[in-house]
């Protein structure tokens, strides 16, 4: 029978009249109040129920009332535990290695990952207490948290089958291919497990996770493939491997990433979802033809990194309150500005979530939709379809939207339709390519808005870096030197810097993580003339000065001075040659 239900949403609780809720719905009683089973299947269901002693999820399945994916997923639901499609997992080694297979199969249990004290697992009955602290004596740890996830008896014990007596690390599958050969054909036909290619990619895209990485670089030279993770937004070589590799590692990439095989001649993109490290991460994946083979160069879109509150983007005070207070307009438009990779898409997401509510209404239009969220409709660019920024935006306005984010405002005609979305009533969130926040006033005008349509139209505008944080637990503090005392104007002697020096937690770099430096220029009524009298921007920012504007250049000296990073790192992505003026 087809679920009159087929979404994800599990019905609330009834209410009686006066608004009471009634006694909670049992587990059989919610799969037909949802649609899902008839009142016979279910009287049909209990009594063999009685009779068996087995669970009531499992006979509702074994008498072919619900598929079993269906019966896990809701039945997870209803439980309050996640359902987990093993076909999308790619399992940590190091979980793999805690839980041996006896126990595994014993149990019907799938580790998923194994970090600090967290024991992510697949379990055919996530509410079975003492199976759980079975697994805790099994592992050795009484302190241990386990995270159970729902998966089906028959996808278990696939992945028992397929994960286990294989080897997984990188080095030990790369002294299997050496001694074997790579068959091609088999690769791009088959999702065989058993194949070392297949557990090749699967191990680099879980140690890229694991490491905290943006992207991950597969670049063939000549006689070698350079593999680089990029880390705090360094670029970091992991490992060589042989060209002999190459093709298979290659159509391994293009069969995931649902590429054409058979074209190797021109750029191409894709995208794909596993469930890595106990997350479900996506992937966006380019091809590029180059010398000596197509690179590849997949962008790890991380969920969990990419949505955070705006409380835990780690901003400073001035910084956050600003943004808190330009947010709260109720239209208008506001633009995040920086370079590639300076976390303009994080920002917004952080705003949106903020926004998201059932009574508000959210549209995106992106290139490409980095993060699902729910509630927000979010739509992809796609130019080819005619589907650009500006048509988008037309369209997205006879949609009732309350709240409009456009990835990036790249000319004069989606400039317009950002700002008659604003001048409508609207809340507008954009992104705009400038080196600061006082840029993207001549860049709107260069680009064709006019002044008299800026002024009291800009909430505010945001430009943004990110810098690596210093490694707490290796940063050494020191005296300044009397140039770092000019260029920070420090006066008192006992003021103390930190330099990174590098450990076994930050991998010897002196740095783990970044922070976000900002400048928030907000558009008051004096700026606004200024903007409509077409005013010079070194004007607009005497201005904005005097009302207590703080530059990219102030705000990183200001993390500089509390101990969170260097005067290096901030060279590394600040302009700094306005310090220069300043003597001793």
């Amino acid at each position: 029978m087809k679920p009159a239900n087929s979404g994800n949403a599990v019905a609330s609780a009834p209410k009686n009249t006066d608004g009471r809720p009634t006694k909670p719905l049992r587990l059989g009683e919610r799969l037909v109040a949802e649609g899902f089973i008839t009142p016979d299947e279910l009287r049909v269901a209990l009594m063999e129920h009685r009779i068996s002693g087995k669970r009531l999820g499992e006979v509702i399945v074994s008498l072919g009332f619900m598929d079993e994916q269906t019966a896990k997923r809701v039945i997870g639901e209803i439980t309050g535990f996640k359902y987990i499609d093993l076909q999308t997992v790619v399992p940590d080694p190091v979980a793999l290695q805690t839980i041996d297979e006896d126990f595994a199969r014993a149990y019907m249990v799938l580790p998923l990952s194994y970090q600090d004290d967290l024991l992510r697992i697949a379990m055919v009955d996530p509410d079975n207490v003492i199976l759980l602290d079975k697994i805790k004596r099994h592992v050795g740890r009484v302190d241990l948290r386990v995270e159970p996830f729902v998966a089906s008896k028959k996808d278990i014990q696939e992945a028992l089958d397929k994960y286990y007596g294989y080897t997984l690390s990188i080095d030990g599958i790369l002294d299997e291919l050496e001694t074997g050969e790579v068959d091609i054909q088999l690769l791009a036909h088959e999702e065989s497990y058993a194949h070392p290619v297949v557990r090749l990619v699967n191990a680099i895209l879980t140690d890229a996770v694991k490491n905290g990485a943006s992207d991950i670089h597969f670049e063939p030279e000549e006689f070698y493939v350079r593999i680089r993770y990029r880390i705090d937004g360094i670029l970091k070589q992991i490992r060589l491997i042989h060209k002999t590799f190459w093709s298979g590692i290659s159509v391994r990439l293009k069969v995931i990433a649902d590429l054409d095989l058979t074209d190797s001649r021109k750029p191409q993109d894709g995208r794909m979802e596993l469930f890595v490290h106990g997350r479900r991460i996506f992937f966006r994946v380019s091809s590029l033809p180059t010398l000596y083979g197509e690179n590849f160069v997949l962008r790890i879109l991380d969920r969990d990194k990419g949505i955070v509150p705006l409380d835990n983007l780690g901003l400073d005070e001035k910084s956050l309150s600003d943004l808190r207070i330009m947010i709260s307009r109720p239209a208008g438009i506001l633009l995040v500005t920086g370079p590639t990779g300076s976390g303009k898409t994080t920002t917004l997401y952080s705003i949106l979530n903020e926004k998201n509510e059932v009574s508000t209404n959210i549209m995106t239009l992106e290139d490409p939709v980095e993060y699902p969220m729910e509630l927000i409709r979010q739509t992809q660019v796609n130019e080819e379809a005619g589907m650009t920024f500006a048509s988008g935006v037309r369209a997205l306005l006879r949609q009732d939207p309350d709240v409009i984010l456009i990835g990036e405002v790249r000319d004069g005609e989606t400039a317009e339709m950002a700002f008659r979305a604003a001048m409508t009533g609207h809340q507008v969130f954009a992104t705009l390519h400038t080196n600061s926040a006082i840029g993207a006033i001549p860049r709107l005008i260069d680009i064709g808005v006019p002044p008299s349509i800026m002024a009291g139209n800009i909430i505010g505008i945001v430009a943004q870096r990110l810098a690596r944080r210093l490694c707490k637990h290796c940063k050494q503090p020191y005296t300044p030197e009397p140039h770092e005392k000019v260029l920070l104007e420090i006066k008192d002697d006992s003021t103390v810097l930190y330099r990174a020096t590098g450990c076994e937690h930050c991998e010897n770099s002196g740095y783990k993580g970044r922070l976000a430096i900002l400048e928030t220029l907000k558009i008051t009524k004096e700026i606004d003339d200024l903007i409509l009298r077409q005013s010079e921007w070194q004007e607009i920012e005497s201005l904005a000065k005097k009302q207590g504007f703080k530059t990219l250049l102030d705000t990183a000296l200001y993390w500089v001075l509390k101990g969170e990073t260097t005067l290096e790192e901030v060279a590394r992505v600040i302009d700094m040659s306005p310090l220069l003026d300043r003597k001793g």
